[in-house]
């Protein structure tokens, strides 16, 4: 995952009227044509960080490429997941929320494409390459999502706030109470979704999976909130900076204490893992994941760990990420032009991220990540060329296209 899904699914700056005229397709306050670009702006980025945890060198290879290689790993995920928030509320009214008959129409859209990344999510992930597919996730993950979009800004703040620290401990529960029960197996047994997927079905969604909803559902409610906020305004970009700046703070920083101050539940830690010592616990996966149920793994802030300090952390990192991108497209012109690139690919999301996968199957790739360099940047100059080119003709992505298109029945709600 995450895996991780690309933000462009559910909407991009190329939806609704020519370029010529960028707005937001159902917001009834347009926003300047520098918000949009600053959100594909970030969806590029979150789809270049993918592409590094996927293709790129193992981050086992250390050195100044290990490190950046293991700082996309999971955070780029996270950033995708906040993205889809900030579209979901691009399609159902940012400042005044859709009502009536344009409510459920734009309610009937995001369910009708949330359907379309499940049955997608399942296809790619029946194909067996070695990437964790979040398609299916996100998909569920909107359709949960979907009835907070009428909160205020402060509300989803503080639904963001409370699921990020009272769902992880929910989900730890479930997930022993799963694995000393037979209730679980029992349901992954009925379900016809398992058996076609060859996956645990909706119980792998939910709960033990690689990107379960019930952990990454705050990533999609924090970026609802965002989108809630005018952040072409350079003083409430500056608010959310030292947010995000205090978020990552506190998630890795609390992790890095009880880490380091309890040796005990290092201790712990290291038995039920199979990767490096965990002492990096508190920031990168190289310790590798849990082979069996500790409390002391609730202290961990590792990007896949879903635990309240990774979440946190995890979105603290995503807004820092969003800020920067709005402030280039904003302020720096130049800059604006040097990330032309990254922005036409952060228009086409949902189309890199389901070209990557299908080139990783033609190529027969095993090891994810493990690739050489040289591999990662043709991946890259490859998709920015393709959006680049793709751009100057069609306003949206190939597959944004078809979604769009899939779409169109909502229209038909009363």
């Amino acid at each position: 995952m995450t895996s991780d899904t690309p933000q462009g699914v559910l909407a991009t700056a190329q939806d609704g009227p020519p370029p010529h005229r960028v707005v937001t397709p159902v917001s009834p306050d347009p926003p300047p044509a520098g918000r949009l670009l600053g959100v594909d702006l970030a969806r590029g980025v979150a789809v270049l960080g993918m592409y590094a945890a996927h293709v790129g060198p193992d981050p086992a290879v250390g050195g100044l490429v290990g490190h950046v290689m293991e700082a996309t790993h999971g955070r780029s995920s996270a950033l995708f997941a906040l993205l889809a928030g900030f579209s979901l509320v691009l399609i159902t009214g940012r400042s005044r929320p859709r009502t009536g008959r344009r409510g459920r129409q734009a309610a009937g859209k995001i369910l009708i494409r949330a359907a379309v990344l499940l049955v997608a999510g399942t296809a790619l992930t029946s194909m067996g390459t070695p990437v964790d597919v979040i398609l299916a996730y996100y998909g569920l993950t909107f359709v949960v999502a979907l009835p907070l979009y009428r909160l205020p800004q402060r509300a989803l703040a503080m639904t963001a706030g409370v699921s990020a620290l009272v769902l992880p401990q929910v989900l730890y529960a479930v997930r022993v109470s799963a694995t000393d029960g037979v209730w679980a197996a029992s349901i992954v047994d009925n379900d016809p979704l398992a058996r076609i997927s060859g996956t645990d079905g909706v119980m792998g969604l939910l709960l033990t999976g690689d990107y379960p909803v019930l952990s990454w559902v705050p990533f999609v409610i924090a970026g609802m909130a965002v989108a809630r906020l005018d952040l072409t305004t350079a003083a409430v970009r500056g608010r959310l900076l030292l947010t995000g700046a205090a978020l990552m703070v506190a998630g890795y920083g609390t992790s890095w204490l009880m880490l380091h101050l309890l040796p005990q539940a290092r201790a712990a830690i290291s038995a039920v893992t199979d990767g490096a010592s965990s002492s990096s616990a508190w920031w990168s996966d190289t310790m590798g994941g849990p082979t069996a149920n500790t409390p002391a793994w609730l202290m961990v802030a590792a990007p896949h760990s879903e635990t309240t300090p990774s979440i946190v952390g995890n979105t603290g990192v995503a807004l820092v990420v969003i800020v920067c991108c709005f402030t280039v497209v904003e302020r720096h012109r130049r800059l604006r032009t040097l990330a032309a690139p990254v922005t036409a690919i952060g228009t086409m999301s949902l189309t890199a991220y389901v070209a990557h996968i299908l080139v990783i199957r033609a190529l027969g790739i095993e090891n994810v990540p493990g690739s050489p360099l040289w591999m990662l940047c043709c991946f890259v100059v490859a998709m920015m060329a393709f959006a680049m080119v793709w751009k100057r003709h069609f306003r949206r992505g190939p597959l944004e296209s078809l979604l769009n298109t899939a779409t169109a029945p909502a229209k038909y709600i009363r």
